[in-house]
């Protein structure tokens, strides 16, 4: 089976556009960075939110609802952190 260098550039160039993202559509990366961003805003909701309710700005069930939304978050994190883990150990298990 004779692969000449031009051969293989070709191939791999006429393959590559089926791997790229589609027009629109970020792609896995920018998901996770809104995902990111996201849980960094309800953290930081939060946390104002105990800081005023502290100083009697804010109602104690105001106070409930964003630490309970605070909660969610983070445990969503840490579902998705033990599942990417999960996967990556599944990787390395598989023959090569």
């Amino acid at each position: 089976m004779d692969i000449s260098a031009l051969n293989a550039v070709q191939k791999y160039a006429a393959s590559r556009p089926a791997t790229e993202a589609l027009p629109g559509q970020g792609g896995a990366g920018e998901a996770f960075q809104d995902l990111a961003r996201d849980f960094a805003a309800t953290l930081k909701e939060g946390e104002d939110t105990a800081k005023a309710a502290m100083t009697g700005k804010a109602d104690p069930h105001a106070l409930v609802q964003a630490l309970a939304q605070t909660e969610l978050a983070v445990e969503t994190a840490v579902t998705v952190r033990d599942r990417v883990v999960e996967a990556y150990q599944e990787i390395l298990r598989m023959p090569v």
